[in-house]
């Protein structure tokens, strides 16, 4: 278990781009980062994903849950809340609840948004639910990361998020880069604290 997982869910690319900060920030202290992503759902009950996606990181399974010393979870913002994949993937977690095998681990969360005011706060708060239910201990990032007092663009201090704009075109910006490296980072520090 010297590992971080680094589970996301992303449409556009910008929870991707997070989450690969994350991980630098993880790495830079020692520990491997995992990255791994979740399938989409479909609304079509028979259209299923392969058990491989075509191109980008692999599925994530709940062995890499268990396996794991921390956790960093993003999503993209969908109506204030995480989006439907990720929520599906988590919602399969029960018997890992039952048998207590997050708890104690920490985890961290980080978002992205198409609109300035979509939510990306209320949804870092609504994905820390299910995992105070597994007894995770939940990370976010303090003001002593200067970047957060300075930052005009994403980052609050519940996890770092981006603002994408409505046409996907706007860049994750320094401070949103310094952040989520300084999550990771933190992640991992607490991992091994932990250990």
């Amino acid at each position: 278990m010297n590992n971080i997982l680094v589970l996301y869910y992303s449409s556009s690319g910008t929870t991707k781009q997070l989450a690969k900060l994350i991980a630098r920030g993880v790495e830079e202290q020692g520990l491997e980062a995992i990255i791994r992503t979740v399938p989409r759902v479909s609304a079509n009950t028979e259209a299923t994903e392969n058990s491989i996606p075509d191109e980008g990181d692999c599925y994530a399974t709940q062995q890499a849950l268990c396996d794991c010393a921390g956790l960093a979870v993003g999503s993209p913002t969908r109506f204030g809340n995480m989006a439907a994949p990720l929520k599906y993937f988590i919602d399969q977690t029960s018997d890992l609840w039952m048998n207590g095998k997050l708890a104690g681990k920490p985890v961290t969360f980080f978002s992205s948004s198409s609109s300035l005011h979509g939510g990306q706060e209320s949804t870092l708060l609504t994905m820390m639910i299910p995992f105070l239910h597994h007894g995770m201990l939940v990370s976010g990032i303090p003001y002593s990361e200067t970047a957060l007092l300075h930052t005009e663009t994403g980052g609050t201090p519940y996890g770092v998020t981006h603002w994408s704009g409505s046409e996907n075109n706007n860049p994750v910006s320094d401070a949103e880069k310094k952040l989520a490296i300084a999550q990771g980072k933190r992640l991992a520090k607490l991992a091994i604290k932990l250990k």
